[in-house]
């Protein structure tokens, strides 16, 4: 997912703003990645799951215990992989139940 430089300039100014505010200044955030579990979802069950998908998300990567920086890059990768696979539309126009297996 592209994401244009006005856009860009935008998501660095309030990903450091909010990143200060709650203290944690060592976090790189993916935007692509984010953005492109917001839009799956919100195709899949509407424009509020976008936001709630990306939140279950980061707050799975963090009960995750982490012992570093890699580590908590890997948890939030594979966070995104258990919501797209439990989001994934199946052919019949709904969301496919994949979810049962998916517990970290």
């Amino acid at each position: 997912m592209s994401i244009p430089d006005n856009d860009h300039r935008a998501l660095d100014d309030i990903t450091r703003r909010l990143t200060q505010a709650l203290q944690i200044l060592d976090l790189d955030v993916d935007y692509a990645l984010l953005l492109g579990l917001a839009a799956q979802t919100s195709r899949a069950a509407g424009t509020d799951a976008g936001p709630i998908s990306t939140f279950l998300v980061g707050y799975a990567a963090g009960m995750t215990s982490t012992s570093g920086k890699q580590a908590a890059v890997e948890a939030v990768e594979r966070a995104v992989g258990v919501a797209k696979q439990a989001t994934e539309k199946t052919g019949d126009g709904g969301v496919e139940d994949g979810w049962a297996h998916t517990a970290q």
